[in-house]
């Protein structure tokens, strides 16, 4: 089973949370904040950092703390996600795309009461951890999310929360 280290930056500014959208293989379109697989040889916050900057040509000084951590498992594709999400109110630039990997449409940063729409076509993995932590006022959530994907193909999913 591979498994991923994936960071995202929850990067709150003026009760708007910076979002990116990403263009899926299935040519869907998903909300998240930014991050993405942390190399080998970073810390967790220095891939968010780095994810940061690529993805939205912002630069992120300082992460604040870790807010929520997602387990995602996938024994019919063969694959685990660890996700940690850290939180910050700084970020320095202005926006602008250069996403290496190609992904990134747009991004924006979002009034926390209209994040729930854009988030209606994420995977359960992003939507509820991110509504969960906003519901609770933004305040680090002690236990992870988890959650079970049964089937080999990512369309046809069945997704379940533990």
């Amino acid at each position: 089973m591979r498994s991923f280290r994936v960071g995202g930056g929850l990067v709150v500014i003026d009760d708007r949370l910076l979002l990116a959208a990403n263009r899926r293989r299935q040519g869907h379109v998903e909300w998240t904040p930014p991050g993405g697989v942390i190399d080998d040889g970073e810390t967790v916050t220095q891939g968010i950092s780095r994810e940061v900057l690529e993805e939205t040509g912002l630069h992120v000084p300082k992460w604040e703390q870790l807010h929520y951590t997602v387990i995602v498992t996938a024994p019919d594709m063969g694959w685990e996600m660890t996700v940690e999400s850290w939180f910050s109110t700084v970020a320095h630039g202005s926006i602008s795309l250069n996403d290496p990997d190609r992904i990134v449409e747009q991004v924006e940063f979002v009034d926390l009461a209209e994040v729930e729409a854009l988030l209606v076509d994420s995977p359960p993995w992003v939507r509820v951890p991110i509504l969960g932590w906003l519901a609770a006022g933004m305040q680090p959530v002690p236990a992870s999310y988890q959650f079970l994907v049964h089937g080999a193909d990512r369309a046809t999913a069945r997704i379940e929360q533990q």
